[in-house]
């Protein structure tokens, strides 16, 4: 055999003729079945890793989101506490804070813990008592009344209680809860419970299993009274326009209090929760990332196959002209198809499951007849999904640079391949 072989001929990068080799290629015949196998299932765990990550990174989103709206909806961005002395002079206090630019309420609470009674059972509560104007300005109660309304709120017997409470204690609007706290009045004989029943004004349902099933919110003079508050409050809630700026407002807030205050803004009341979730997620997203890995290295096992399989190919080609660069493109075409077809389809997929997951869930817990999302559990009644553009493009930018890094080796292998030898062994 002769050889000598012709001068590679010049072609411009990325040829007509060399994205019709890749696509034959693709199109394995029967006795490459087992190529065409692995190419599948490189597609298929590019298309499943890039959709997990999307899907997963999108309810974590969600979760935030919606747990960080329901507890900034209830609590405020900022508690201002009183040092040294009680906060008796609240209403002056609150009135300066509220004059804050950016300060979108401030309202003083007196907060305590008692048992809630009906005739049908008991549970422990949390009594936040607030004045009735504040009350109707905090919009995830106001705008969230199932029952009853907010208009005799401020009657002095009447409170508002969460729907998971009502229904726990079978209470509706109109009726009556009773309330026990272990501090009441103090006798000869020691300190007796108070217990005293108030008319359920409202039902309200914010859609945080913990809220609605523990909050009841009571007219601030009369919480004073109920706690044995001496004309004082415990804290005052602070609300701004925007919580991510919270530094900004905690020395404006300080400096308007006009007196010695201790200031707790929402990150460090909810720290540990919100670290546990961002750690969680940044987990999942390692782990998840695995699956797009494991996918890239199958692109690398079926191009080494596929190499080795078309030796002769790739020798009669070189043989007939062909340069080093057309041979590793036309790999490189080969498996970045398969990588960028992947990523599209999976990008596709996670995007379709993210807009419609209540509705996948809902039919999920028909489907199996179980609740896979207990709100006891997750705190929240819905399963959320927050598409974040900047992690999607990550996601997508991400598994095609790992598609493209994974076709290299074996193109350079394909460019490299010595057609002498390739032949001589067939």
């Amino acid at each position: 055999m002769d050889n000598t072989m012709s001068e590679p001929i010049r072609t411009p990068p990325f040829a007509p003729f060399e994205w019709l080799l890749s696509g034959r290629y693709l199109r394995a015949r029967r006795r490459e079945g087992f190529i065409s196998v692995i190419a599948g299932f490189s597609f298929l765990g590019i298309m499943l890793g890039v959709a997990t990550l999307i899907i997963v990174m999108a309810v974590m989103n969600g979760f935030r989101k919606e747990l960080l709206d329901k507890i900034l909806g209830l609590n405020g961005h900022l508690l201002v506490q009183p040092l040294e002395s009680p906060m008796t002079d609240w209403k002056d206090v609150a009135e300066r804070i509220s004059q804050v630019a950016g300060i979108r309420l401030a309202a003083p609470v007196v907060d305590g813990q008692a048992l809630g009674s009906s005739a049908f059972g008991a549970s422990g509560v949390f009594v936040r008592g607030i004045r009735a104007d504040d009350l109707n300005n905090l919009t995830s109660i106001a705008k969230n009344i199932k029952q009853g309304t907010l208009e005799g709120f401020d009657d002095g017997q009447a409170v508002a209680i969460g729907r998971r409470l009502a229904d726990q204690l079978s209470l509706h609007a109109g009726d009556n809860i009773t309330l026990v706290a272990p501090r009441g009045a103090v006798t000869p004989m020691g300190t007796t419970p108070r217990i005293k029943p108030y008319r359920v004004a409202a039902v309200f349902e914010i859609g945080m299993s913990e809220y609605d099933s523990s909050f009841v919110f009571m007219p601030l003079p009369e919480a004073q009274a109920y706690f044995n508050r001496n004309s004082d409050v415990t804290s005052i809630e602070v609300f701004t326009t925007n919580p991510d700026r919270i530094d900004v407002f905690r020395k404006a807030v300080t400096e308007a209090a006009g007196r010695p205050v201790f200031l707790v803004d929402w990150r460090q009341r909810n720290s540990t929760f919100f670290n546990a979730l961002q750690v969680e997620r940044n987990v999942m997203f390692l782990i998840l990332t695995l699956i797009i890995l494991v996918a890239a290295l199958n692109i690398i096992s079926g191009l080494i196959m596929l190499v080795k399989d078309k030796g002769s190919d790739i020798a009669i080609l070189r043989t007939m002209g062909a340069s080093q660069g057309s041979i590793m493109r036309v790999f490189l075409i080969t498996g970045a198809a398969i990588g960028v077809v992947g990523t599209i389809a999976g990008f596709v997929v996670g995007m379709l499951v993210c807009l419609n997951i209540e509705s996948i869930r809902q039919f999920l817990s028909w489907l199996t007849n179980t609740e896979l999302f207990s709100p006891e559990l997750y705190f929240l009644s819905r399963l959320p999904a927050e598409i974040d553009a900047g992690e999607t493009t990550a996601v997508v930018v991400m598994a095609l640079t790992l598609s493209f890094l994974a076709t290299l080796y074996p193109s350079w292998r394909a460019a490299r391949l010595d057609p002498v030898e390739a032949l001589r062994y067939e």
